[in-house]
């Protein structure tokens, strides 16, 4: 499930990518199988080691080119342990809005992303989060969780304030907006809930329906779950 648009980021063979707040590593098995060298950061270890399993599959079933490359790291988006302008494209998908200070952490993705690369940043969207914390005070209070709400214009001035330049906007996973509606009604702890299982199954199936995929898309531009700002490093 990817969130990021790959051409519009402009990723190409042997660029050098920083996925900075990984998780489980979607994104970069992307950018590895695209032939780039991926940087795979995130804090959570057991996280971490799922991304780094599965760039190692992927090397030995060669479902990456072998000019490519990857690298794991634990660490902290708010304190990256790069050289400045390091990078040709950098990935923060889902991260931002979990970090408690933002304007820290997009000046460390600007600074050790080179001048004219890319970056692609990914957050909630507004009203889809107001309408899930309007439901349970268990969306805003969980541990790991969300500690605020953004709005477009606000992540946008952060954004130009650290030198990035937005040139292109994107709308994802409209699917998505209800399966976490569904699990705010039942309760957020509740993963095995039925509801919650047999909208799961439907989004697994979703991913792999070319025709529900198309479907997405159009309602991507109605109730969609994440915000994607595209931007240039000046």
């Amino acid at each position: 499930m990817l969130t990021v648009d790959f051409d519009r980021l402009g990723v190409g063979a042997n660029d050098l990518v920083l996925d900075a707040g990984c998780g489980e590593g979607r994104h970069s098995f992307e950018c590895f199988a695209r032939g780039a060298r991926v940087y795979s950061l995130d804090m959570d270890m057991e996280s971490v080691r799922k991304a780094r399993y599965t760039l190692a599959y992927m090397l030995r079933s060669k479902q990456a080119p072998e000019d490519g490359g990857y690298l794991t790291h634990i660490g902290d988006t708010l304190n990256l342990p790069f050289r400045n302008e390091t990078f040709d494209h950098v990935i923060c998908s889902e991260v931002m809005e979990h970090v408690d200070d933002d304007y820290r952490a997009c000046g460390e993705l600007t600074r050790v992303l080179k001048t004219g690369g890319t970056i692609a940043i990914t957050i909630p969207t507004t009203i889809s989060e107001c309408i899930y914390g309007a439901i349970t005070y268990e969306y805003f209070t969980s541990p790991g969780g969300h500690v605020r709400i953004y709005f477009p214009k606000k992540i946008s001035q952060i954004m130009r304030e650290n030198g990035l330049d937005i040139y292109d906007i994107g709308f994802k996973h409209s699917f998505h907006t209800l399966y976490w509606m569904i699990r705010c009604v039942v309760g957020l702890h509740l993963d095995a809930h039925p509801f919650t299982r047999m909208y799961h199954t439907f989004l697994t199936y979703a991913m792999k329906s070319k025709l529900l995929g198309r479907i997405e898309d159009f309602f991507d531009y109605f109730f969609p779950k994440s915000l994607v700002l595209y931007a240039i490093k000046r």
